[in-house]
C-alpha cells in the first residue's frame, strides 16, 4: 500500500471511530446492548478508547512503511482535538436531529 493510501486509510479509520459510539447502542458495536441507551460519558469513554485503536493501527501503518517518527504531547493534542472534530456529525444525529417519539 502507498504512503497516501495508508494515510487516507487512518482518516476513514478515525471518521467511522468517532461517529461509532453515538450510532449505536452497544458497547464498542460489539458488547451488550443498553437497555435504556449510553450516557454521554459512556459514549466520550468509548471515544477515548477508540481514538487509541485508531492511533495503534496507524502506528502500525507507519512501523511497516519505515521508521516510526517520535511524537510529542501537541501531536496527541492535535489528533485527540482532531478526532473529537470527526465525531461531530454522530453527536448532531444523535442529540440535536433524532426525533424521541
Amino acid at each position: 500500500m502507498s504512503q497516501t493510501g495508508a494515510i487516507w486509510l487512518v482518516i476513514v479509520a478515525a471518521l467511522l471511530a468517532a461517529n461509532l459510539p453515538f450510532m449505536n447502542q452497544r458497547w464498542l458495536a460489539v458488547g451488550p446492548a443498553s437497555s435504556g441507551g449510553k450516557p454521554l460519558a459512556g459514549r466520550v469513554l468509548e471515544m477515548a478508547v477508540l481514538y487509541f485503536l485508531v492511533g495503534g493501527f496507524a502506528l502500525l501503518l507507519e512501523k511497516r512503511a519505515g521508521q516510526i517518527s517520535p511524537q510529542g504531547w501537541e501531536f496527541y493534542a492535535v489528533t485527540a482535538t482532531l478526532f473529537v472534530t470527526f465525531a461531530f456529525p454522530g453527536f448532531v444525529y444523535r442529540y440535536l436531529l433524532r426525533r424521541r417519539g
